[in-house]
């Protein structure tokens, strides 16, 4: 299967990005350039730049491009700004932060997923990500970030996400419950948090935020 993923990568930004307002110039440029078929499995390349998730394995999925574009959008990491991302994932979207922030922690709580991300990262180009293999939900960085980006659902935004976020910083995060989630941007303020709702949407939930159980009769 001969493939021009150049030219598919350019319909996709013109076709799918810029139709949902993603119109920022370091964002386009990001996503014109950077493989996003190198952060897929073989048999899935050819869908690489489809409108579509993608399966990862352990029930994980590669967000669809648009979404991948509001997002960063949204958050626009400054070149001297620190980005922790929580779900690496493919290591794409990983990737794409690390081409506009300075540096890049991501947190990827299955092994494998951790290791092929890491590789794929550093055959791509991008030395700047560090992807650790830790769950979210108990490992603690140590420090703190100006952007967070959680690519996985929240049912309530855990309170030590915002612990983790420095004065002025921002997270993107999807949170509530199927089918009517939203995606919202948290602004780390002085006296708290204050959010900024962008658009609806739906993702898998982050392991750990999932609501719980309802029991019925």
């Amino acid at each position: 299967m001969n493939i021009n993923f150049a030219r598919t990568r350019e319909t996709m930004v013109e076709q799918q990005i810029r139709p949902w307002d993603v119109l920022d110039v370091r964002v386009l440029d990001t996503l014109g350039t950077l493989p996003r078929e190198a952060f897929v499995a073989d048999a899935l390349r050819g869908l690489a730049y489809a409108d579509t998730e993608l399966p990862l394995g352990h029930g994980e999925t590669m967000m669809k491009p648009v979404l991948e574009g509001r997002c960063l959008q949204a958050l626009l990491p400054l070149a001297h700004e620190s980005v922790l991302e929580i779900g690496t994932g493919s290591g794409y979207l990983a990737a794409c932060l690390g081409r506009l922030a300075r540096e890049v922690v991501s947190v990827e709580q299955h092994a494998d997923l951790a290791e092929v991300a890491q590789a794929r990262l550093a055959n791509a180009g991008v030395g700047n990500v560090n992807v650790r293999n830790a769950d979210a939900m108990t490992w603690n960085p140590g420090r703190s970030f100006d952007v967070m980006c959680v690519t996985g659902a929240v049912d309530t935004l855990p309170a030590r996400f915002l612990e983790w976020l420095n004065p002025n910083g921002r997270m993107f995060v999807v949170r509530g419950r199927a089918p009517v989630m939203e995606a919202v941007l948290v602004h780390r303020t002085v006296n708290g948090s204050r959010i900024e709702t962008l658009f609806e949407t739906e993702l898998p939930y982050l392991t750990g935020a999932a609501p719980a159980p309802a029991f019925t009769l």
